[in-house]
């Protein structure tokens, strides 16, 4: 048992696995209380039989809960990863992965029994504990990643070779002139600008309760005056999921060793990307209000376009490896070559499938806002509202579900049909979900029903069926750990070897 706890709570497999498992948990318990569900009759069991306690006054404040429960974890999975790929010191990779356990932890079980089973206040205070926790643990790794420390600088460059970096194989990286990894500097950035953002909706959180009560920003966006609060907690909500976002690209790139001269222009455009994003959304509370969209549009274009980037030169890296045995390669063989690894493959996929579902979609319905969506019914609005934000947080998921495969080590056929099981199945979900938010531009009210019922089915079935999937790698992952000498050992052996190697 000892072991187990060993691996489970101090490898970084581990502790993505325990993270991992309990997001799998609260989505298949709660995504029993959906819409879908409720239509089936399945809802009121669940609740029944768990002994919940459903006030729908109080809906607003549930979601809420729910929402940075799940969050907390997935912020606590991009942690491990970013202390597991980069070089830092032992007592910040340790601190860091402590208190973010404890604190995600804390937050998830407290919290979600605060909101669903009866309001016992002390929960509450354990809930407020754990995001406090994780925000320290935030701190401390922005020390951690402190760029300029002479350590994590870059040797000086031999003329005619690429530079190791830090834990990386050879490869010319974007770097300063005097060394310092400009990798590691936008990897700085997100943590320190993340843990402002995560201020930005704390302090109207502190106000509950004092004249400021639970709402959901869908549901106030036609107001014609919103309060400074309100706009703090609505910006609040897109650049968290943004940073979530940009971290995993810069996650994917370190994996999939990203250099060379695709790698200087990106890491500028990241950097410059992610604080001008975020001081268009801090701006949103502040005179600046009525041109921070514009500033917005402006940070996101280079965060964007780094991730552009990132893309060409992983698929022209995987056409050219696969047919380096071929003299004249056709594209139909280079387009195999790039293909033939769904998990290295699928993330920058899926980030390119993110602009025509999130991305773009958000951007179009922004800039012609007025014109076409606020001519449409509230509750259309809603719709791609709730649809675009649960899409790009189901993404991101996938990415790090890719990343996570590749960590277990799987291979043949078992690597193939997960990686293109992802794909296929949440591309599937989120594709129906874009027709779905978009319906109105294209068929009537009065004539939507049969589309609308095809949606639902393609829905249902890709979200549904990820999550057999997801269940179908959990319970091995649970019988694993009950053998003695099962992969958890040659994964906790393998990892204390590498940390020794550092």
């Amino acid at each position: 048992m000892k072991e187990r706890f060993n691996y489970l709570f101090n490898s970084t497999k581990g502790l993505i696995l325990v993270a991992i498992a309990m997001i799998a948990v609260v989505t298949a318990v709660w995504g029993m209380l959906s819409g879908p569900m409720a239509e089936m009759g399945v809802r009121e069991i669940v609740i029944k039989l768990l002994g919940m306690d459903i006030v729908q006054a109080e809906r607003e404040g549930r979601i809420i809960i729910l929402y940075h429960s799940i969050a907390m974890a997935v912020i606590a999975i991009e942690t491990y990863m970013v202390t597991g790929l980069l070089k830092m010191k032992a007592f910040f990779k340790t601190a860091v992965n402590l208190l973010i356990t404890v604190g995600y932890i804390l937050t998830m079980v407290f919290g979600m029994g605060f909101a669903y089973f009866g309001h016992n206040w002390a929960f509450h205070g354990l809930y407020i504990t754990g995001l406090s926790l994780i925000f320290f643990a935030g701190v401390l790794l922005c020390i951690a990643l402190w760029p300029w420390n002479p350590e994590y600088k870059f040797p000086s460059p031999v003329i005619g070779r690429g530079v190791r970096g830090e834990g990386r194989g050879e490869g010319d990286y974007a770097r300063t002139k005097k060394g310092v990894d400009l990798e590691r500097v936008a990897f700085f950035t997100t943590a320190v600008t993340t843990v402002i953002s995560a201020l930005f909706g704390a302090i109207p959180g502190s106000y509950f309760g004092n004249g400021f009560e639970t709402f959901l920003a869908e549901n106030i966006i036609r107001l014609p005056h919103k309060s400074v609060m309100e706009y703090s907690i609505i910006g609040h909500l897109h650049i968290m999921l943004a940073l979530i976002a940009i971290m995993i690209t810069l996650i994917i790139g370190r994996w999939l060793n990203f250099n060379g001269a695709w790698h200087k222009v990106s890491m500028p455009l990241m950097i410059l990307g992610c604080i001008v994003l975020n001081l268009g959304v801090w701006g949103v509370v502040t005179p600046l209000e009525p041109v921070a969209h514009m500033i917005i549009y402006v940070g996101a274009t280079p965060s964007m376009l780094a991730a552009l980037f990132l893309l060409i030169w992983s698929w022209n890296k995987f056409a050219k490896e696969g047919t380096a045995h071929l003299a004249k390669p056709t594209f139909l063989q280079k387009l195999g070559a790039m293909t033939r690894d769904p998990l290295k493959f699928g993330p920058t996929w899926q980030m390119l499938f993110m602009n025509f579902t999130t991305s773009g979609i958000g951007i179009f319905m922004a800039i012609r806002l007025d014109e076409v969506f606020r001519v449409w019914p509230a509750r259309e609005e809603r719709i791609e509202l709730t649809g675009h934000w649960h899409a790009l947080s189901a993404i991101i998921a996938t990415i790090i579900l890719m990343y996570y495969g590749d960590m277990l080590g799987l291979k043949g056929k078992v690597r193939q049909i997960y990686g293109w099981s992802i794909i296929f199945l949440s591309d599937l979900a989120l594709g129906a979900v874009t027709v779905f938010e978009m319906k109105r531009l294209f068929i009537a009210e009065a004539e939507q029903q049969p589309l609308v019922n095809m949606l639902m089915y393609m829905i249902d079935f890709g979200l549904g069926m990820l999550l057999v999937l997801l269940a179908v790698v959990m319970i091995w992952r649970l019988t694993d750990l009950f053998k003695p000498k099962g992969r958890w050992t040659e994964e906790a052996t393998h990892e204390l070897a590498e940390e020794a190697a550092k």
